[in-house]
């Protein structure tokens, strides 16, 4: 896999290994979040993004690097990133930085934007000052904010980010946020605002590093857990703690968006929608992504499952779909684990069996600064097949300290202890009986599914064979798992660019059937038999 090798200032060269595929230098840093100025998404037009290339069999210039980069400058290996796609390895000097972002971009993984477009647009009004609008479809989640921006006349993606959702200062889990909110007028204020805000700081990274004018986007679309999308309105956020409607829809959409816009700077008359939840907890975030990964679209028996703080889980016997959500907690995102990391850069998100033990990769080839989900799966997965770890979690005699060391340099070192075993345990047995009542309730055998899609960030750079190892994916054949990355801003996407998706989300709300696991018999049995790290029989 060839090598960029990054100078950006004064600071120590990175390395980001990438695939080859045909993505720009300028996507690429992006990616790797070593921001280069840009004012014109990366067409050419601007000539802001310069960087000096060396060690590369590079392309011959473009009519745009001619354009705006002088005979001497080329012949200094000057180029511009948005118009350079590197294919070997590269050494590049940033000549232009831009500002560091808390917002990242995504990397392009899962369900293209390309591949998902449906033919028949929706018919919304579009203001007539607006020759090129745009729209912005979000996914409101619990750790994680997702935005994408498309121009609305060709399904045309522009630009995507992701960032931490601040409300985590309120706690890590909604249970945590939502009974903040229900003590506290001000903390359900501050917890709405905190949201609004991460949305228009999203848009306002967009609008400044793609050169995007705000007064283009018209259309907003969101989606989210119902927990999120209560706190976001300020609706009914209490009724979420209260058992009786943990089976009932909770209507929690906003009754007015015009702040919202104003704050975003977005065009004053945009519409802004919110999708509305199904019921309980299971959000609009699932319905988007039965519509991204087509489920519901043919007869065979599927399952999805959208991992996250508060994963939401979908099984298609062929004519309903049973739906749930499982509270596993922050462990697939890095949170309540002692060296715990989001999937950025600096997190651990390989490890494999190496020369001298286990070996290790890191998101951008950084140095190691945590572990997050993958990583701490793989982990797990390894320590089972060598016997330093019990299926029942407890480490062996012969592991020092019941903690595993797994990267150390000078005083600094990574490693995980009880405590962090037993945080994925009781996360993955969550899911995993959800699974299993689901299973029963459907009557589909999980050994009859044909396809199974891992949504969320977590599922991005998960490994099926370490996954099902330890009980976390039903044992079936590999080639029926399907990794699609994040399917709740897929189906966002699709919802706003399509009224054929609009409406397929649509007939899945009147498919589904919403199965409350806290009041399911099976249920207490199932999670304990599901803690022992273990495959889960396809039987």
């Amino acid at each position: 896999m060839p090598t960029l090798t990054v100078r950006r200032g004064e600071g120590p060269p990175r390395s980001l290994s990438f695939s080859g595929e045909e993505q720009s230098l300028l996507q690429l840093l992006n990616e790797a979040n070593l921001p280069v100025r840009s004012g014109c998404r990366g067409i050419g037009a601007c000539g802001l993004c310069r960087v000096r290339a060396e060690g590369v069999a590079a392309t011959a210039p473009t009519a745009a690097e001619r354009i705006h980069l002088s005979k001497g400058l080329l012949q200094q290996g000057v180029r511009l990133a948005c118009q350079l796609r590197p294919a070997d390895n590269l050494l590049i000097d940033i000549l232009n930085p831009a500002r560091r972002s808390d917002w990242r971009t995504p990397p392009r993984a899962g369900i293209e934007h390309a591949q998902r477009a449906r033919p028949s647009a929706p018919g919304r009004a579009v203001p007539a000052e607006v020759q090129r609008p745009c729209g912005a479809a979000v996914d409101l989640g619990t750790t994680n904010i997702s935005i994408s921006v498309y121009d609305l006349l060709g399904s045309r993606w522009i630009s995507s980010r992701v960032g931490l959702n601040p409300q985590r200062a309120f706690g890590s889990d909604v249970v945590s946020r939502l009974s903040a909110a229900a003590e506290s007028p001000e903390a359900a204020s501050e917890l709405s605002r905190q949201a609004v805000r991460a949305v228009g700081a999203a848009l306002w990274e967009i609008a400044t590093r793609e050169g995007l004018d705000l007064r283009r986007v018209v259309h907003v679309e969101l989606v989210g857990n119902t927990a999120m999308v209560a706190l976001l309105s300020g609706r009914n956020c209490q009724l979420l703690l209260q058992p009786r409607h943990w089976t009932e829809f909770i209507p929690c959409e906003p009754e007015e968006t015009t702040a919202w816009s104003d704050a975003w700077k977005i065009h004053p008359r945009a519409t802004v929608e919110v999708v509305p939840p199904l019921a309980g907890f299971v959000g609009s975030d699932l319905l988007a992504g039965l519509v991204a990964t087509r489920l519901l679209e043919s007869h065979a028996p599927a399952l999805l499952v959208d991992f996250g703080t508060n994963s939401e889980i979908a099984l298609w016997n062929g004519e309903k779909v049973w739906v749930t959500s499982a509270a596993g907690g922050p462990a697939f995102e890095g949170g309540g684990i002692s060296c715990g990391l989001p999937a950025e850069p600096g997190a651990i998100y390989r490890v494999r069996p190496g020369p001298e033990g286990l070996a290790t990769e890191v998101l951008d080839d950084a140095e190691p600064r945590g572990l997050c989900g993958s990583g701490l799966v793989d982990l797990v997965a390894m320590l089972v097949r060598s016997g330093a770890l019990g299926r029942n979690g407890r480490f062996a005699s012969s592991v020092s300290g019941g903690r595993w060391i797994l990267w150390r340099q000078g005083e600094r070192e990574l490693g995980v202890g009880g405590p962090d075993i037993d945080a994925l345990q009781r996360a993955k047995a969550a899911i995993g009986a959800g699974i299993r009542v689901l299973s029963a309730r459907s009557g589909v055998r999980l050994g009859e599914l044909q396809r199974v899609c891992v949504g969320g960030a977590f599922g991005r750079y998960l490994d099926v064979e370490n996954a099902q190892t330890i009980g976390l994916l039903p044992a079936i054949p590999a080639h029926r798992l399907e990794l699609c990355g994040n399917t709740a801003l897929a189906g966002c996407e699709d919802v706003m660019l399509s009224s054929s998706a609009a409406a397929h989300l649509g007939e899945s709300r009147g498919k589904a059937r919403l199965i409350n696991l806290a009041t399911e018999p099976l249920f207490d049995d199932l999670f304990l038999e599901s803690l022992y790290l273990e495959p889960i029989q396809a039987t």
